[in-house]
């Protein structure tokens, strides 16, 4: 190949890149997205674990919509009160406090104190077992189907199915409520993580008929109600609940519950 050939090529292939880049750079301006700082920002400090738990479609879609204020900066449940803080600042705003909360399941009714009726051998799925003959082979209709669904909804893995029922990691728990939407029975709710009063029971049954099919139920006596000096436990429907913002943790009412279903 000739000299007059070499640069030949040399100039249309360098031609051809300089066309190429100068039309990229024009491009890139004529359809760039402006991107709010702010969001951007937000994003970066975000645990982006994209679980939901927000009501929004993953940590991008909460940090639009704070960003526009269309949420709270203190509207992501994983990254609690040290993430609001620093959104906070983001934003220039209070984040405020904030309580740190977990999910918990109100059942106790494990293999030994809950009967069963039948034995079930297939697809383990809460929601499918619920819609079976008397809800599954649980005889009490208000428990713990304990087949696992919220354990394979959770993305902390901090729920899992022991001895017949789900049982909450308090500490690896983010309080995404994922566990909370998925259960067919509602069993599940999200309470403060300091709260050390809970009711471990949602029979609405009459105490006979909880005393027929679990050992450990709420019989609905009132016996904690009575005994509980803030206002903090009512018994509606059979069923006691005891009100966090009221409770101080005095304990009486476990003390008092015959049951021992106040955990």
């Amino acid at each position: 190949m000739s000299m007059t050939g070499i640069i030949l090529a040399a100039v249309i292939v360098g031609g051809t890149g300089l066309f190429i880049g100068i039309f990229l750079g024009l491009a890139d301006k004529q359809f760039a997205v402006e991107v709010d700082e702010k969001e951007e920002q937000i994003l970066g400090v975000l645990p982006g674990n994209n679980c939901g738990g927000c009501g929004y479609p993953g940590c991008s879609g909460l940090a639009a919509a704070i960003s526009k204020g269309e949420a709270p900066v203190n509207a992501c449940p994983v990254g609690g009160a040290p993430v609001a803080a620093k959104v906070g600042e983001i934003m220039g705003v209070e984040a405020g406090e904030q309580v740190r909360e977990v999910a918990f399941v109100k059942c106790a009714g494990t293999c030994e104190v809950a009967k069963q009726t039948y034995n079930y051998n297939g697809l383990h799925d809460c929601v499918m077992i619920n819609m079976m003959q008397n809800g599954g082979p649980k005889a009490c209709t208000f428990g713990c189907l304990g087949e696992g669904s919220c354990v394979q909804a959770c993305p902390f893995d901090a729920i899992h199915v022991v001895d017949g029922v789900a049982v909450v990691d308090k500490d690896a728990c983010k309080a995404c409520g994922k566990c909370v939407a998925v259960c067919p029975r509602h069993l599940i709710e999200l309470v403060p993580y300091e709260q050390k009063h809970l009711v471990q029971c949602s029979s609405r049954d009459k105490g006979k008929d909880v005393m027929s099919v679990c050992s450990v139920g709420c019989i609905g006596c009132k016996m904690c109600e009575r005994v509980c000096e803030f206002d903090a436990v009512k018994v509606t429907d059979n069923i006691a609940h005891i009100d966090p913002s009221k409770c101080t943790n005095c304990g009486k009412c476990a003390e008092k519950c015959p049951k021992k279903v106040i955990l």
